[in-house]
């Protein structure tokens, strides 16, 4: 039986102490089975085990995800010259866009925006996902994404600023490395049986190893604070097999949101994502056991960079009772996202019918149980 064990080392007289995986308490040699044993629930343990698992220990190293820094360049004049810059007083936005494109309202938040003048500075896309699909196809989605709710409140659908639908590419970062990983689970496998006058369960007690490499390809991440990460990823997958190199005639017609969420600050959310990916995928090679619980994790990022990019989206923002609700459609692939509300009133009134044909079904059934 191989034993999950752990050690802590007291410093003040450097004696290894073992702790037993079954109880948790202090495990000893035991000179007449030459084996270590727990006092407390009797567990023996192989000396060969503690070896092994010592040598893994002094073997480990510390989880270190860093990042190289983008390569991205600067905006030159000449691609800039033809550019303005639009700024929402609500929500913050800055909205870049050609001299032809008239932006009126905030796509993220539907106020109006102020324009500020020229676009100058800050790091230029590597990157560009252009549009596949239209303004009509935005608009056809977002009906289909209206249909059957009734419960939705009739001044929503009539109000809506369909028309306001607009293209914006969305920054992000996509962060691309190579993750050698070691796992560490604590697993058990339980074994029960009975006779006439007792029933037995033997629990076993292992320790489970997985070493190996996953390799990541542009993991994006919204650099843009302004829309929510849950409706960012929830547009995913964008298909990076159809990225080009960036060429400012792409936004002729589109908005270009501003990011202002740094590479920097994306790498937190890029770490989770690769640690959550790559435990699941090890941890779904640890089969046959009772129990699995995750010990101890490892993982080193190597030829880990950063590109920036813009992705294809149609955003539209909708008010209804003194709230606000962002709808978007992944401009690649037509994906379509967005909470809707719910109508008090009609829900009560849908509440009442539900109520209603209970109560008459309930007035049938001892109608006929009164005459049989």
């Amino acid at each position: 039986m191989a034993d999950n064990l752990h050690t802590e080392t007291v410093h003040a007289d450097t004696v290894l102490e073992y702790k037993c995986p079954c109880c948790g308490g202090k495990i000893e040699f035991d000179s007449t089975i030459q084996k270590m044993k727990c006092p407390f629930c009797d567990t023996e343990f192989e000396m060969d085990t503690l070896k092994n698992y010592d040598a893994m220990l002094n073997d480990q190293t510390p989880t270190q995800m860093e990042w190289d820094k983008t390569q991205a360049e600067h905006w030159n004049e000449d691609e800039t010259k033809n550019m303005l810059i639009f700024q929402c007083h609500s929500c913050g936005g800055e909205i870049i866009c050609d001299r032809t494109t008239a932006a009126t309202h905030c796509p993220f938040c539907g106020n109006p925006v102020v324009m500020m003048g020229h676009f100058a500075g800050d790091l230029r896309p590597d990157l560009v996902i252009p549009f596949k699909l239209d303004k009509e196809a935005a608009v056809a989605a977002f009906k289909n994404h209206l249909k059957g709710k009734t419960l939705l409140p009739k001044a929503f659908k009539t109000d809506s600023h369909i028309e306001e639908i607009k293209g914006v590419y969305v920054p992000f970062w996509l962060f691309t490395s190579q993750a050698d990983a070691q796992f560490q689970f604590r697993t058990t496998k339980v074994r029960t049986w009975m006779d006439r006058d007792y029933i037995y369960t033997d629990t076993s007690y292992y320790q489970v190893v997985r070493k190996g490499t996953l390799d990541f390809e542009n993991i994006p991440v919204d650099s843009s604070s302004k829309i929510n990460n849950d409706i960012t990823e929830s547009l995913e997958p964008f298909d990076l097999n159809q990225a080009v190199d960036f060429q400012t005639a792409y936004l002729s017609g589109y908005l270009a949101d501003k990011y202002d969420v740094s590479e920097n600050q994306s790498v937190v959310r890029a770490n989770q994502r690769v640690c959550a990916t790559t435990e699941s995928e090890f941890a779904a090679t640890v089969t046959g056991y009772t129990t699995v619980r995750l010990e101890n994790k490892n993982i080193q990022l190597n030829n880990a960079k950063a590109k920036y990019a813009l992705f294809p989206v149609w955003l539209m923002t909708t008010r209804w009772n003194n709230q606000n609700y962002l709808f978007a459609m992944n401009g690649q692939t037509g994906k379509f996202v967005g909470n809707l509300p719910m109508d008090a009133g009609a829900f009560f009134k849908w509440m009442m019918g539900i109520a209603g044909a209970v109560a008459a079904v309930s007035l049938l059934v001892m109608w006929f149980m009164w005459l049989f």
